[in-house]
């Protein structure tokens, strides 16, 4: 499949859009291709895009003073990452994101956002029902550390998805979960 009707399914969750429409739409993103490891934002930079996962996986994180990873989320593919905080407020990156696996992405400048929902109005719903749905994840995974224990956020992670076991390193597994690695593994074993 590639990246056009990649994107197309995804948007067909919760918009019916003409073709026409939509090849207008796309031609708004572009492809790029990302390496294991590779920045995409880092902490400073000037945040003017978001990224849609066509393969791979990215991470967003941010590092405290004493330089602890703190990750808020993996993003695979069908899913979107950036630093929303500095793309929304014209402020500087906060956020990392970064590429755990060799990643393809479709960009997309706030801009040309900006520029098609307010040319297509389907198109304004779609993003919007997309950030309403990552603000009920947040919220749900803020819910789920304040009333769960390790072991509960751990397995409720593996339920949701399990593919992230064999494809994320386990350390970065237990960053996101907000325990060490040996805590992880002890998870993991018992």
């Amino acid at each position: 499949m590639n990246a056009e009707e990649i994107l197309k399914l995804h948007v067909a969750k919760s918009i019916t859009i003409p073709g026409e429409q939509f090849s207008y739409f796309f031609s708004h993103f572009e492809q790029l291709t990302f390496k294991k490891g590779q920045a995409i934002i880092s902490d400073g930079d000037k945040v003017e895009h978001e990224y849609f996962v066509l393969d791979g996986c990215l991470k967003s994180f941010y590092l405290n003073d004493e330089v602890r990873m703190f990750i808020l989320q993996f993003a695979m593919p069908g899913w979107w990452a950036s630093d929303y905080n500095a793309l929304y407020n014209g402020g500087r990156a906060t956020i990392n994101v970064d590429c755990v696996t060799n990643a393809e992405v479709l960009r997309l400048s706030s801009t040309d956002r900006e520029k098609l929902c307010k040319e297509i109005h389907e198109i304004e719903y779609f993003f919007r029902w997309r950030t309403n749905k990552g603000y009920a994840a947040a919220q749900k995974k803020m819910l789920s550390f304040m009333n769960n224990d390790a072991r509960s956020r751990y397995e409720e992670l593996m339920q949701q998805y399990p593919a992230l076991y064999n494809l994320v390193p386990k350390h970065l597994i237990a960053a996101y979960l907000g325990v060490s690695r040996e805590t992880l593994s002890r998870l993991y074993h018992t």
